[in-house]
């Protein structure tokens, strides 16, 4: 059985840190595209960065230099540091896997299998 468990959300102030994990069970995750994403409410969700099966990382613009997606391939954790966090980075933060290579940053769409999500909150 396929699960993503997501965790590590929280409230902070700007300019503070976080990191999000996001435990899989039913597949080993450098098999998959991993990704996270992320919704605020009353818009879409949208990519913030993934892993590929060969290790390589995308990142969305807006989140460049302060955000590093890892994966911890013994304990099949997704990670995601969050630094200096803005308030625009409040949102839903959800993982995501798909069967096939990344290809670059792509839309939530083309995942198929998704967390439950764990919310971040940035104060100002």
């Amino acid at each position: 059985q396929v699960q993503l468990v997501e965790s590590g959300g929280g409230s902070v102030q700007a300019g503070g840190s976080l990191t999000l994990s996001c435990a899989v069970s039913g597949y080993t995750i450098n098999t998959r595209c991993m990704g996270w994403f992320r919704q605020a409410p009353g818009k879409v969700r949208e990519g913030v960065a993934n892993k590929d099966r060969d290790g390589k990382t995308n990142y969305a613009d807006s989140v460049k230099g302060r955000f590093t997606i890892s994966r911890d391939n013994n304990n099949n954790i997704l990670y995601l540091q969050m630094n200096s966090l803005k308030p625009e980075d409040t949102a839903m933060y959800y993982c995501g896997a798909r069967g096939g290579y990344c290809y670059g940053l792509l839309g939530p769409s083309v995942f198929g299998d998704w967390g439950q999500g764990t919310q971040v909150t940035v104060s100002s």
